[in-house]
């Protein structure tokens, strides 16, 4: 047996003792990240009873268990990632890459065009810890939830999605804002101190 090295052992420590972690295990999610997602739709409201989400990157479905439980019976969440997610009651799941013909056909028979109120993203590169790879990364999935995003969302819709402050974000909102009346960056409690991790919120999605 591989004895751990000091680094992941500090954290692991750490993660254990992460207060969103034990509140997650308490609560019922799957992730810590859905507290995430809880502050930032209390500040902004962008979940309403009948909302119809589409959830990239949604594994293990931390997001996905948010989004169907404040959308309600009426609503709809369409959560799609390429690793595998157990089954989450009233969530329609696929799995795939949604940049390849047959997901994104299959998300689209079940989404319609311009039909979404809400895409959410927190999808993250995996990290290599070289800003260097992991920003240009980073920014690519942004730019493939906008793409999407543009796609599904109906008139004065709303996009989520994760970035990281670094080289290319300012193109990032720019990029936005040709799209959306108003764009706001958020992070919230939930994300790590260390993280560079940011939320951009394009709101008011103009076809």
């Amino acid at each position: 047996m591989m004895k751990r090295s000091k680094s992941s052992s500090a954290w692991i420590a750490n993660h254990e003792d992460d207060e969103y972690v034990k509140r997650a295990r308490l609560e019922g999610y799957r992730s810590r990240a859905s507290y995430k997602l809880l502050e930032i739709d209390d500040r902004f409201r962008l979940i309403r009873p009948g909302s119809r989400i589409v959830d990239l990157g949604a594994a293990p479905g931390g997001w996905a268990q948010v989004a169907v439980k404040r959308a309600g019976e009426r609503g709809q969440v369409i959560a799609l990632d390429i690793l595998e997610m157990e089954p989450i009651k009233g969530v329609e799941f696929i799995q795939g890459d949604f940049t390849e013909d047959e997901p994104l056909t299959l998300l689209m028979d079940i989404a319609g065009e311009a039909s979404i109120d809400l895409v959410i993203s927190d999808m993250a590169p995996n990290l290599s810890g070289m800003k260097d790879i992991d920003q240009p990364r980073s920014i690519y999935l942004v730019e493939l939830a906008l793409d999407l995003a543009r796609r599904v969302l109906r008139q004065n819709g709303v996009l989520l999605v994760k970035c990281f402050e670094g080289e290319g974000i300012n193109s990032i909102r720019t990029e936005l804002s040709s799209s959306f009346a108003r764009v706001t960056n958020f992070k919230p409690r939930a994300s790590r101190n260390k993280s560079r991790e940011i939320y951009l919120l394009g709101r008011d999605f103009r076809q």
